[in-house]
């Protein structure tokens, strides 16, 4: 039974310490925000810590307050070895639809790591395409993987700025408040007021698809 912070960070490393112990020293977790929304990008972030990491309240982002996850934020890119983020556009989404876009933005944040990983933990079912490395897929690895969790955390945080920044560009919408989400308010903003340009024209919505 998990009795304190110290403890919990123990078992949410337990997959680094595995590949650590094996002499893999870059192990990087994966992970996504933003496959979900009607409007607005998918953001992918991967983090590689050092073997004595030990920030307190790392966990994933669903579980955390916003203030909670903006704190972490900063604290994660001051410590961590890497940090490596891909925005890709609700235009790539239509294009190529939200799995392969949020796989493609995997592969960027991982390609942005310096030094390279030599070992994956993403969270889901699906490993990172065109990544010729060692790799493992984790489901709900955000809950599992100290190094997800903390992945996890910057992909929200990130995309929710960016979201608040389109607020200001669409304030009819609302965006600030459902980051994109299809929130009764939402959709009836996009009843009254039609769809902007940032809106994943590939997402149908029940009731609305003629908008």
């Amino acid at each position: 039974m998990i009795h304190t912070e110290k403890e919990r960070i123990q078992a949410m490393l337990q997959y680094e310490i595995r590949f650590w112990n094996q002499g893999v020293q870059w192990v990087a977790g994966v992970d996504e925000a933003g496959r979900g929304p009607l409007a607005g990008p998918v953001v992918a972030a991967a983090v590689i810590f050092s073997e004595n990491i030990e920030l307190e309240g790392v966990d994933d982002s669903k579980k955390l307050s916003e203030a909670k996850r903006e704190s972490l934020f900063d604290l994660i890119c001051a410590k961590a070895v890497s940090v490596g983020v891909s925005v890709l556009s609700e235009k790539e989404i239509d294009r190529i639809n939200i799995l392969q876009a949020s796989l493609k933005a995997m592969h960027h944040a991982v390609c942005k790591l310096s030094p390279k990983p030599e070992h994956l933990l993403i969270d889901g079912r699906e490993t990172v395409r065109d990544w010729f490395g060692n790799q493992t897929a984790i489901v709900k690895g955000d809950q599992k993987s100290y190094s997800i969790a903390a992945a996890s955390i910057i992909a929200k945080v990130t995309r929710d700025r960016l979201m608040v920044q389109y607020d200001k560009q669409y304030p009819e919408y609302g965006f600030a408040k459902h980051k994109g989400y299809g929130t009764q308010a939402h959709v009836a903003a996009i009843r009254k007021f039609g769809r902007c340009p940032i809106h994943r024209s590939s997402f149908h919505i029940k009731g609305l698809d003629y908008v």
